[in-house]
């Protein structure tokens, strides 16, 4: 029996007018990739490097913030001793030194090549650099189901801007609402529901479900949108 066999499927999302969506495009980190432990790290090894304590901050702090928004929160701890670019490239390389510890989230492997067979277009939409996002999508081969996918070096402005999903879109060549996202953390929805896709917030509780068109507690009730080819 596969992974996917003998599962019972949830009900489909509620939206008797809305046309069933052709595509998915997937969050990353959290979603498909268990990386936040990773980000963790870099964030803790450039800190180390500079001397800089964030033992104060408990380590969920910023989970689905934009790395925009860490250096800025963090930038007064390093009282000059570098700028946003040198602290954005040593981040990056202390993530990609620690890549081998990358893991995709349960499901997510057998999720993505299911969907792939039913001939679902899929796409990744990240928060997170090209260089990051092409570590994380080389993990068990989840790269070769996507057409495309959209960094943050992409676009002009990040999640919760709609410009990542806007961009997915455009490039798929299809409307927005037949679009549909599936995403951990607030800042992901908002995009998301900004540009005008619809949305499945996955592992996600109150109040962020409030943001969600559905919530999932496992990546495989995203197959309960798609019918099967048999």
């Amino acid at each position: 029996m596969s992974a996917l066999e003998g599962m019972s499927a949830p009900a489909r999302m509620s939206a008797p007018h809305a046309p069933s969506p052709l595509a998915v495009a997937w969050d990353i980190d959290g979603t498909l990739i268990d990386s936040e432990p990773v980000h963790l790290l870099a964030l803790q090894s450039v800190c180390r490097d500079h001397r800089v304590a964030i033992d104060d901050l408990p380590d969920t702090h910023f989970i689905g913030v934009h790395v925009d928004d860490v250096w800025q929160a963090l930038a007064p701890r390093f009282a000059g001793s570098l700028t946003r670019v040198q602290w954005l490239a040593q981040l990056n390389q202390h993530y990609l030194r620690a890549a081998s510890r990358l893991a995709p989230m349960p499901g997510a492997v057998a999720v993505v090549a299911e969907l792939s067979r039913r001939g679902v277009l899929q796409v990744a939409v990240s928060n997170s650099h090209r260089v990051v996002v092409q570590a994380n999508l080389a993990v068990a081969g989840l790269a070769d189901h996507l057409l495309f996918s959209i960094s943050l070096d992409d676009v002009t402005a990040g999640k919760p801007d709609p410009a990542p999903y806007t961009l997915a879109a455009g490039r798929l060549g299809m409307a927005p609402d037949r679009l549909l996202a599936i995403e951990d953390s607030l800042t992901g929805l908002r995009s998301a529901r900004r540009a005008g896709l619809r949305t499945i917030g996955y592992g996600v509780a109150a109040p962020l479900s409030a943001a969600a068109d559905r919530t999932i507690a496992h990546l495989r009730e995203v197959l309960d949108e798609f019918e099967s080819p048999g």
